[in-house]
């Protein structure tokens, strides 16, 4: 049989590979001041691209995408290589795969710090990076696609499964989500509203953890691992099994995100189904990674790499233990807006992910160099730092997950709350946000342990060439089944096939969950007293958006006794439907404001947001004190309500003609209310004779649109006295 020579690109792996391990300190090192910004709530005070409403997105968007997509990517062009037994498709698309991600990270991390967001969880990104990452992932899988069907092995093993189902679900993903209509070249909406905005983001946002941080993971569990191993996959049948029921199974679990909220209670109820039957089979892939290892633990002792990949497939097993737990009603209902869900991300984020890239780069670094690893000392203290700083920022999350839930629900025997102050429960916590901050710079100093490990290795190492190999060319076969062979083994000779079974394994939940609640009417009622925001509540609820508020506050009370009592009225689905995108946020750092309106006066709202602590002791909020020097853009409110009105918010051409009136109006309200209040006229008069610039006209100024805003919140359906109130 002829041979055919032809070359591995080491090259692009190279470049991904480093790409992971600089924006894995970028992503991490963001983490760490948000951590800080929690003890030092003031730390960048007076600087709002520094806030910690728009770093959030920044840290989740950098580690998600920038140091595990670099990862994944890093790992599938390696392993897709040797597997397939062929060069990449196309250099080209290669180089293009890589510049252009990096060009997409680089757009994140300069629009989020600057406020241009979407506010939808690992989606924040604005629509011309939506249409760039569409771009490069559509590359990413012609790349793929290409080379395995110019492949010279015939079977595709159980990696490239994952790989495939990788490429298909998340394209499916990300253009659903990102449908918007554009405003301005960095401002646009979501096209669905209120309740199926928040089914929609959660089937991605979920499913954004199951493809993009999950199963290509699994993929490169099953070629890392034995390799690291030296042994075979424990079991062929289990990781059959493993794969199917895995991706037709992970693509209903969404609704778990929006238990006992506003969405209809059948779609809660299917998400709660499917997300116990995901226990199943993660835990049969955890089992047949595990047990890839037996006959190997001796190896396991004195191997860094294994030890890495031992507690990644570990911290996997025990995250989809977790997750399946969370998802029960009576569990979510302690859980759900607490740090116990910040404590489960990081588990999965920290060990799945994080480890098994670092046993990756340890593996692979040497390899490419043609020399061995510069310390396994230093790899052994990277993977000893690393654990304690995973359990040092776990635990304490735990504790304050479960003290929350514990202070928020608790009553005194005559009905009133015990804790009936919020910030009662935020004091009780901060020794564990202490502890938290030491286990994340624990495990940063791991992540620079390693690159100077990597950096030694590859100054004593050779330059990172194509490497040679040889393989025989591809025979005909039958296109039947070959006598004797499994139905599975016929599907892997057939990659076209492969890709369109996984596709309807995806698209059936998503389709049964989301047409439903898009098309018929009764799973949202509507209320008449609902109406649209006024235009410069519209302009509040941007900057709201802008300022990452959502990361910390909720507006969706759930009908428990002691939300109700604490926020009022428990949230209606009707209440959301010209919301575009939904806020019912997934953290309470503060409190819910579903109920805010009429409850503060506006002047309240003011001193609020310049500074919070004179009217919250014991916050730790920041500081906005931006929005009451810089002056309400509202060049753009009239495109604003034109895309309003084409996603179906009944403004009117006379509402849209009267926009620039109608703020005017509004704000000169406001900027009255302010002046009426005799703190804020003496501190107004203060500043103004030490020529002071903080207080000043304020009908024109962004903090009036967000009073605007908050003093709207969730009195469609019981209206109040906001005048009393204020006064």
């Amino acid at each position: 049989m002829e041979m055919q020579q032809f070359y591995y690109d080491n090259k692009v792996v190279k470049k991904f590979l480093y790409a992971t391990m600089f924006w894995g300190l970028i992503g991490m090192i963001v983490g760490l001041l948000l951590a800080f910004l929690f003890l030092f709530p003031n730390l960048t005070d007076g600087i709002s691209w520094l806030s910690f409403g728009r770093l959030r997105p920044l840290h989740t968007n950098a580690v998600i995408f920038a140091f595990v997509g670099n990862a994944i990517f890093a790992g599938v062009y390696y392993s897709s290589q040797r597997l397939l037994k062929a060069r990449m498709f196309s250099d080209t698309l290669s180089n293009i795969n890589f510049w252009g991600w990096q060009l997409i990270i680089l757009a994140a991390a300069i629009t989020l710090p600057l406020g241009f967001s979407t506010s939808k969880e690992y989606a924040e990104l604005e629509w011309p990076i939506d249409i760039a990452i569409a771009v490069v992932w559509v590359v990413f899988g012609w790349n793929l696609i290409g080379t395995i069907l110019r492949r010279r092995q015939r079977h595709l093993y159980v990696a490239l499964w994952f790989y495939i189902a990788t490429f298909v679900t998340v394209a499916v993903l990300h253009i659903f989500n990102s449908l918007e209509i554009p405003v301005s070249a960095f401002k646009s909406y979501s096209v669905y509203a209120g309740v199926q905005d928040a089914l929609v983001q959660w089937w991605y946002g979920h499913n954004a953890v199951a493809f993009f941080l999950t199963t290509p993971f699994l993929g490169l569990m099953y070629y890392f691992v034995p390799k690291a191993a030296n042994r075979p996959v424990y079991s062929y049948r289990l990781s059959i099994v493993h794969f199917w029921s895995l991706i037709f199974i992970y693509i209903w679990a969404g609704p778990h995100h929006l238990l006992y909220s506003a969405l209809p209670e059948w779609a809660q109820n299917l998400g709660v189904a499917f997300s116990v039957m995901l226990l199943m089979p993660s835990w049969g892939g955890m089992i047949n990674g595990l047990l890839t290892l037996r006959g190997a633990w001796d190896k396991v002792r004195t191997d860094p790499v294994l030890k890495f990949m031992v507690v990644a497939i570990t911290g996997y097993g025990m995250a989809t233990f977790e997750g399946p737990m969370l998802s029960l009603k009576n569990v979510n209902a302690i859980a759900h807006y607490t740090d116990w869900i910040i404590a489960h991300v990081h588990v999965a984020a920290l060990a799945w992910n994080g480890f098994l890239a670092f046993g990756m780069i340890y593996w692979l670094i040497p390899r490419l160099t043609k020399s061995k690893l510069y310390s396994i000392g230093l790899a052994n203290v990277h993977f000893w730092i690393g654990t304690l700083g995973i359990i040092m920022y776990a635990l304490p999350l735990y504790v304050a997950g479960f003290t929350q839930a514990s202070m928020w629900k608790q009553f005194n025997p005559d009905g009133t709350l015990v804790y009936g102050n919020f910030l009662e429960t935020v004091t009780e916590i901060m020794p564990m946000y202490w502890m938290r901050a030491i286990g994340g710079t624990l495990f940063l100093a791991g992540m620079i342990v390693m690159i100077y490990n990597v950096i030694q290795t590859v100054r004593k190492g050779s330059e990172v060439t194509d490497e040679l190999a040889e393989a025989p060319a591809l025979q005909r076969v039958s296109k039947g089944m070959v006598a004797g062979e499994h139905w599975h083994s016929w599907l892997e000779r057939r990659p076209v096939q492969l890709t369109i079974g996984a596709t309807i394994a995806i698209l059936i939940g998503g389709i049964v969950q989301i047409v439903p609640t898009l098309v018929i009417d009764s799973n949202i009622p509507t209320i008449s007293s609902v109406k649209p925001y006024t235009p410069l509540e519209l302009e509040g609820r941007d900057l709201y958006i802008r300022e990452g508020c959502v990361g910390c506050h909720s507006q969706m009370i759930r009908p428990f006794r002691d939300e109700v009592e604490r926020y009022g009225e428990f949230s209606k689905a009707g209440e959301y439907v010209y919301d575009h995108p939904f806020l019912w946020g997934s953290k309470r750092t503060g409190p819910d404001l579903h109920r805010i309106g009429g409850k503060y006066s506006d002047s309240w709202h003011f001193n609020h947001m310049y500074d919070p602590q004179s009217t919250s002791s014991g916050s730790i909020m920041p500081g906005y004190k931006w929005l009451i020097t810089d002056k309400l853009d509202k060049s753009v409110t009239e495109r604003k309500l034109r895309a309003m009105m084409t996603l179906g918010v009944p403004y009117t051409d006379e509402d849209v003609a009267n926009a620039q009136q109608s703020m005017t109006e509004q704000g000169t309200q406001i900027e009255e209310n302010l002046y009426g209040d005799p703190a804020f006229a003496e501190a107004y008069e203060k500043d103004k004779a030490n020529g002071g610039a903080d207080f000043v006209e304020m009908r024109d100024r962004e903090i009036v649109a967000i009073i605007a805003y908050l003093q709207r919140l969730g009195t469609d359906i019981k209206v109040k006295d906001l005048e009393t109130t204020q006064n």
